[in-house]
C-alpha cells in the first residue's frame, strides 16, 4: 500500500517503513506525527484519489531526527553594475519513518 501526502508545501509518495525528509515539524524525536492531508491512497489496481483529500485516511509516522540540509550558496550578481551579494543557506528538516497507512 502506498499514499501521497502533502506537508510543508510539497507532496511525497510514501510506503510503510519508508524514511523521508520533510520540512521541519514541531515534534520531538521519538514522537508520533499524523499526516491527515492524504491526497491519494493505492494498493494494486485499487486507487482512491482525493478531491483534494481522501476523507478518513491518515498516515502515521515516527520522528527519527531533526537536522539541516547541505549548504546552498546564493549569489546575486549584476554584470557591469558593481553589484555582488553572496550568502549561504541550510534548510531545516525532520526525518520521519512511516509506521502505518490507514485508508477508509
Amino acid at each position: 500500500m502506498y499514499a501521497v501526502i502533502a506537508t510543508g508545501g510539497k507532496q511525497y509518495r510514501v510506503t510503510k517503513d519508508a524514511v523521508l525528509k520533510v520540512e521541519k515539524l514541531d515534534a520531538l524525536p521519538g514522537a508520533t506525527v499524523e499526516f491527515a492531508d492524504v491526497r491519494l491512497v493505492g494498493e494494486g489496481v485499487n486507487v482512491k484519489i482525493g478531491a483534494p483529500r481522501v476523507e478518513g485516511s491518515k498516515v502515521l509516522a515516527t520522528v527519527v531526527r531533526h537536522g539541516q540540509g547541505d549548504k546552498a550558496v546564493i549569489v546575486k550578481f549584476r554584470r557591469r553594475k558593481h553589484y555582488l551579494r553572496q550568502g549561504t543557506h541550510r534548510q531545516l528538516f525532520t526525518e520521519v519513518k512511516v509506521t502505518d497507512i490507514s485508508a477508509v
